[in-house]
């Protein structure tokens, strides 16, 4: 069978390494994109050739990043767009940003990140996710349909219209051939977390622990696998029972 083709963003750390791994023990390839240059922690086969260093923030350059994308695709298709990138601006001493305290830079760094530049990568790359009757997977999060102690506004607000995209994209993609799904995150076991999340996991989680990277990517890997081929639209919640 022909290699499939996964572009991820939001690829340096966390869910996004947990996801190549998942892919790449399916035979899958991945191109990865990410606002920082190559990392020599990305020790994956193949890695250097296949990242892409790009600011999703700029979104003048999107068709730009398209374009590099096809250029590496052998046979002009993409089985799957895994739209993981996303930004979450703190305040002084890591404090939570409200409407308050958020000015319109931030609101649009956060927006052109997290929820506009989605919708153009997939429109600049449909032809090829068409090709392929690929699927699109966007990373949304608990806090787009709920009050979080951590999250700021920019950020809560970004993931509940991502959700939204979501909606929409399944309905115009999908007679297309192309199916796209959301999973929303919950408290995730990485490498940074907010102080006081054990304390929030104890008295909102039913499961009592955190979410690992590898149960997140696990769940990618099915939306963009045949075990899936009649879902689409949907928002997994991957929260141990948080948001019941």
């Amino acid at each position: 069978m022909d290699t499939k083709y996964m572009l991820l963003t939001g690829a340096s750390r966390g869910i996004g390494h947990a996801t190549v791994k998942v892919f790449q023990e399916q035979g899958w390839r991945i191109l990865t994109v990410s606002r920082h240059p190559f990392s020599e922690a990305c020790r994956w086969p193949a890695a250097r050739e296949s990242h892409i260093q790009a600011d999703l923030g700029d979104l003048d350059g999107i068709e730009q990043l398209a374009q590099i994308v096809r250029e590496k695709l052998p046979n002009g298709q993409l089985a799957a767009l895994v739209n993981n990138a996303g930004i979450s601006p703190k305040g002084e001493g890591g404090s939570r940003l409200g409407v308050l305290h958020t000015d319109a830079t931030t609101w649009m760094q956060v927006l052109n990140v997290n929820l506009i530049s989605t919708a153009l990568l997939a429109k600049a790359l449909a032809p090829e996710l068409i090709a392929a009757q690929g699927s699109i997977v966007n990373v949304t999060s608990i806090v787009g349909s709920r009050v979080h102690p951590f999250a700021g506004v920019a950020y809560a607000a970004s993931k509940a219209g991502l959700a939204a995209l979501t909606r929409e994209m399944a309905h115009e993609f999908g007679p297309l051939g192309v199916r796209v799904n959301a999973i929303a995150p919950g408290e995730i076991s990485t490498d940074i977390l907010s102080p006081g999340t054990d304390k929030l996991v104890k008295d909102l989680v039913p499961m009592q622990r955190l979410g690992t990277t590898t149960e997140v990517a696990k769940t990618i890997q099915f939306l963009c696998s045949d075990a899936s081929s009649y879902i689409n639209g949907a928002e997994i919640h991957i929260n141990g029972g948080q948001h019941v």
